[in-house]
């Protein structure tokens, strides 16, 4: 193909898209009637960083040496670096354009900021701290970017919240400045590969889940925004439409992608307060109410383990020569690991049900871990329940979000849609992984993959 067009939906869930929402969205629905689409395998965990950059790159998250938004930059235990663009070590698919003379416009790609010089454009992503920021290559582009979004958004200020009016104006004001930036790079500037990811979906099923999915705990049916997020689907639909008649459809390739799905959320699993339960944490005095886990006064002489909160969660243990006051043994780390792990998948919910919690090793799902990887990687009761790091609530299970309130998590399946003029078997495709994206763009583009690079072509 002359061009490849890739649009990423942040969290786009393939039970809405493929079954669903799929009479409702017309156009998606002919690009896979005439193309090749499946269920999309994430990393581990499948959240928004790494999983993007594992798309990007064709490299799992331990190779990439960054676990989650935020991540240990030594053993010490003063906290946590948040992950951007200049921990992305391996080479992307537009730093592989880019030798090859090929040219990009890349709008909203998560983990581009700061930007970093492209063969071509870029506008980065809802990591960057604001519009303040310089966030565009060449830095020029951004005043272009304002004028045509009349102020551009790079994501809604807070999607956690009870104002659902705002949020979800917020939401769609987003997407339309973010589509409409999009039209106008596609048509004034010249490319080989366009990508842009919109984080609408993200926020929108976090913010909604709710109210569409009747399995969910606090399912209400009798509210306004009980449509809503049928309704959103649909308009990003009429936004993907809209993008597909300004390309050449006889020499462009349109894949349309999401890093992960979305699901309902059961609760949350208090990680520090079982842990403080079950004797693997200490601390110097009981908190005066509910704080969060960086607030922690920790007697770490006495502490084996503790938790990060979040989509799923990071465990750590404290360990003699490696951290500064460790506690356990270095001929016990396995020891404790195992038990950690025996005893997390064993936990059940709150009336003592199994929730099917999965506990990780990441020297076993990872083929090297650089960085500093959590010693365990929880995902509780399978992503139905959150992990929350905040101590005081007295708790181990909880309903309420510590962050503010969130309806959904993620689901391990996101989407991946791929269409272009010379498609041989078309239709469902099964065992697709989310590091076959990079090397099947490149393929498209008529690159030979590095040989480092993880996944197959599509």
């Amino acid at each position: 193909m002359k061009k490849v067009l890739v649009i990423g939906l942040d969290c786009a869930d393939p039970g809405l898209v493929f079954k669903q929402y799929i009479d409702d969205l017309p156009n998606l629905k002919a690009l896979m009637s005439n193309g090749v689409w499946g269920r999309l395998e994430s990393c581990l965990p499948p959240i928004t960083v790494p999983a993007w950059s594992s798309m990007l790159t064709s490299k799992d998250p331990g190779e990439l040496g960054f676990y989650g938004f935020r991540n240990r930059k030594d053993h010490s235990y003063d906290g946590l670096f948040f992950a951007n663009s200049s921990s992305v070590k391996e080479k992307t698919v537009w730093d592989i354009l880019t030798q090859n003379h090929k040219k990009s416009i890349l709008l909203g790609i998560p983990q581009t900021y700061p930007p970093k010089p492209v063969n071509g454009y870029m506008v980065t992503c809802f990591l960057t701290p604001s519009t303040k920021s310089e966030y565009t290559y060449p830095p020029e582009l951004k005043a272009e970017v304002e004028q045509v979004a009349d102020g551009y958004m790079l994501d809604v200020d807070d999607f956690r919240t009870e104002n659902k009016k705002k949020l979800l104006a917020d939401i769609y004001r987003m997407t339309e400045k973010r589509f409409r930036v999009a039209r106008h790079l596609m048509t004034t500037k010249v490319w080989d590969f366009c990508m842009l990811v919109e984080m609408g979906v993200d926020r929108l099923q976090h913010g909604f889940w709710k109210y569409s999915d009747p399995t969910h705990i606090k399912f209400d049916p009798h509210t306004e925004f009980v449509n809503v997020t049928r309704d959103y689907y649909k308009y990003i639909d009429q936004e993907i439409g809209r993008l597909l008649t300004l390309i050449d459809r006889e020499n462009t390739a349109v894949i349309v992608v999401s890093d992960h799905g979305a699901q309902k959320m059961d609760g949350g699993i208090c990680i520090n307060e079982w842990l403080m339960r079950q004797g693997y944490l200490t601390l110097k005095e009981k908190p005066p109410g509910v704080i969060p886990a960086n607030k922690m006064k920790i007697d770490w002489e006495k502490t084996y383990a503790w938790g990060e909160g979040g989509y799923y969660s990071r465990i750590f243990l404290n360990v003699k020569g490696r951290e500064p006051q460790g506690a356990v043994a270095p001929e016990d780390y396995e020891n404790v690991r195992n038990k950690l792990i025996a005893e997390l998948e064993a936990l059940g919910d709150d009336k003592g049900h199994p929730i099917g919690t999965r506990v990780y090793k990441p020297e076993e799902i990872y083929r090297t871990c650089n960085g500093v990887p959590p010693d365990l990687i929880a995902l509780f009761g399978n992503l139905y329940w959150r992990s929350v790091g905040s101590v005081g609530l007295n708790t181990i299970h909880t309903f309420d979000n510590d962050t503010g309130p969130d309806d959904a998590n993620h689901a391990q399946h996101g989407i991946f849609v791929m269409n272009t003029n010379d498609m041989g078997q078309k239709g469902c495709r099964e065992n697709l992984q989310i590091m076959d994206v990079a090397p099947t763009i490149l393929h498209l583009l008529g690159i030979t993959p590095p040989d480092d690079m993880h996944g197959k072509i599509i």
